[in-house]
């Protein structure tokens, strides 16, 4: 029983997706890459909290001497985790941002 024609003609093919062509030929996906890397550009736009986020981590709160000392304990089997400390922190923290987000 025939239903209707057959249609035997060629599809017309997908077009290729810049990892397939990638795939078929690496140089040509590494080109096409820095092409569209140098191309694009973004311009970034921090909110007020991340502002002031970026602007805390740079008040030198970092201790090099302190994480010098800390991983030297780790190589050396001598670092010991004090997890009351850590739960402590952990709750003061959450309460911190608890009181902040009703206020």
């Amino acid at each position: 029983m025939k239903i209707g024609q057959l249609d035997n003609s060629p599809k017309p093919q997908k077009a290729a997706t810049p990892a397939a062509d990638a795939r078929a030929n690496p140089a040509a996906g590494a080109r096409d890459a820095t092409e569209a890397t140098s191309q694009a550009r973004t311009t970034v736009e921090l909110s007020p909290a991340a502002a002031a986020l970026a602007v805390k981590s740079d008040t030198g709160d970092f201790d090099a001497e302190k994480v010098s000392r800390i991983a030297q304990a780790i190589r050396d089997g001598q670092f010991k985790v004090n997890a009351d400390a850590i739960a402590d922190k952990l709750i003061q923290h959450n309460r911190d941002m608890l009181a902040t987000r009703s206020n």
